[in-house]
């Protein structure tokens, strides 16, 4: 499999893609186009979604065509030579993929070595579930399963600390109830700016900050980028 997961699109003050930009050109290196999934947008269209992500990829040469423009939505992503999966809010986006069968396309295409690039709830939603998604549910999906593409879950946009004034849990706290009702998963906080890529069957943390790991029964430690993540895999 050839992965590429991205905790948040934008950095704080920056431009929309922009500190990921290079990045993903360097993973897409040699496509020429790529099947977008939209489907995460809520407040404005999916047609301007797609124009967004294309007013970037233009930096890296790559043509983006949205599913949702597609008479058959998994015959598009069957053909495709590169899946990037957007931000935004991740039960929308599992609700329409659900709906339109994309999970299991998917997976079984990113089985065949296809490159999938998400970002946000696009990272969510190449986890076994979505149930560690910050989002709120706003439309009912028919399951929280996702694609399954990789083992372990990841909380995206990872903060540690809370605001001040605010009396509610923290992120931490959120999974550690998480894991006290999922024992056997492994969760990873993954900090903004930061991203996971797996390849050939190794995993590395690409970025400026640590990856924060939680499992029941493990005391919560932090990996850097070129720490060994072969236990998550």
């Amino acid at each position: 499999m050839n992965l590429l997961l991205i905790s948040n699109s934008t950095n704080a003050g920056e431009e929309y893609l922009k500190y990921p930009i290079e990045q993903i050109g360097k993973f897409l290196q040699g496509v020429k186009e790529i099947v977008f999934v939209p489907y995460a947008a809520v407040t404005f269209s999916y047609a301007a979604y797609e124009a967004k992500v294309q007013a970037r990829f233009n930096e890296i040469g790559i043509k983006v065509r949205s599913v949702h423009r597609a008479k058959d939505p998994r015959k598009m992503i069957r053909e495709a030579e590169a899946i990037c999966v957007g931000g935004g809010n991740t039960f929308a986006l599992t609700k329409k993929m659900q709906e339109q069968g994309l999970m299991k396309a998917i997976l079984r295409k990113i089985k065949e070595g296809t490159p999938y690039v998400g970002w946000s709830a696009g990272s969510n939603v190449s986890c076994p579930t979505i149930c560690t998604t910050n989002d709120m549910p706003i439309v009912e999906p028919e399951s929280f399963k996702a694609i399954g593409a990789i083992k372990f879950q990841i909380n995206p946009h990872y903060l540690d600390a809370n605001p001040e004034g605010h009396a509610g849990e923290t992120r931490e706290q959120r999974i550690l109830e998480y894991i006290e009702a999922n024992p056997r998963r492994w969760v990873v906080g993954l900090r903004e700016g930061c991203m996971l890529h797996l390849h050939d069957g190794k995993m590395e943390l690409i970025g400026p900050r640590p990856m924060r790991i939680f499992k029941k029964g493990v005391e919560i430690f932090e990996v850097k980028a070129g720490d060994d993540l072969s236990f998550l895999l």
